[in-house]
C-alpha cells in the first residue's frame, strides 16, 4: 500500500467512526456543511483524499481535533480487513505464469470491499496515451478476471507472447478481432495468428493517480 492509499483508507475509517458516533450518514453531513455528496461519498470509499480546508470544516462540524481524522487510531487497526479488499497491481507476466503468480505482481492497492464485484479483481497501471481520454495515463485500472468480453467493452489482454498486459477496447470487423486504442492517434492491433491475443478480464473501474 503507498502512503496516498493508506492515508485516503484512515482517513474513511475515522470519519465513518465520526458519524457512527453521532448517528448520522454522509447525506446528512453533506447537508450540514454544503457539500457535494459524491465528495463525500469518494472520501467515504477513500477513492479521494479532502484538501485541508474540508479537513479542518469536518473537524470543526465534529468538534474534534484534525489529528482524529487525519491520523490512524488504534481501532483502526481491526477495521481495515473487512472493509478494505486488497488488489494486486499486474507489472510484466511472466510467460507460462498464472497472471496472479507473485512474481507478476509489482505492488497492492485498497479498495472498499461493498462496491467491488464478485470475482476475482486484480488492477494494471495504464501506460501510454492509447485509451486517452477514456483512461489517462498512469491511471490504476480495476479489473475483474474474466475470458471474454461483450464487444465495445474495455478489456485487459495479453499479448506479445502472453507476457504483456495492454488495456484496449474489443470490436469486431467481420470476422476480425481489433483491440481498439480510444486515442485515434494510435493503430488498432488485428489479432491473427501472427499477432495473437488472450483476453484475461474487463476493466470495471480506474482511479487517476495525481
Amino acid at each position: 500500500m503507498d502512503k496516498s492509499d493508506k492515508l485516503k483508507i484512515v482517513f474513511s475509517i475515522n470519519l465513518k467512526q465520526q458519524l457512527d458516533k453521532r448517528g448520522l450518514n454522509q447525506t446528512d453531513m453533506a447537508r450540514d456543511l454544503n457539500l457535494p455528496e459524491t465528495t463525500v461519498s469518494n472520501w467515504m470509499k477513500a477513492s479521494t483524499y479532502p484538501r485541508p480546508d474540508k479537513i479542518q470544516l469536518m473537524a470543526d462540524y465534529f468538534n474534534i481535533r484534525r489529528s482524529e481524522l487525519t491520523e490512524e487510531q488504534p481501532t483502526n487497526l481491526i477495521e481495515i480487513q473487512p472493509n478494505f479488499a486488497k488488489i494486486p497491481i499486474l507489472g510484466t507476466i511472466a510467460c507460462g505464469e498464472p497472471i496472479l503468480a507473485e512474481q507478476n505482481v509489482e505492488g497492492y492497492m485498497y479498495e472498499f470491499s461493498e462496491l467491488l464485484p464478485a470475482g476475482n479483481i486484480f488492477a494494471l497501471v495504464a501506460k501510454g496515451d492509447s485509451m486517452e481520454p477514456t483512461i489517462p495515463n498512469g491511471s490504476k485500472v480495476l479489473i475483474r478476471e474474466q475470458g471474454e468480453v461483450e464487444y465495445g467493452e474495455i478489456a485487459a489482454v495479453l499479448v506479445n507472447g502472453d507476457t504483456e498486459a495492454t488495456l484496449k477496447r474489443v470490436k469486431k470487423q467481420g470476422d476480425t478481432i481489433l483491440l481498439m486504442p480510444d486515442n485515434p492517434k494510435h493503430e488498432p492491433y488485428i489479432v491473427d495468428q501472427n499477432n495473437p491475443a488472450k483476453i484475461i478480464g474487463k476493466a470495471i473501474s480506474f482511479k487517476v493517480t495525481l
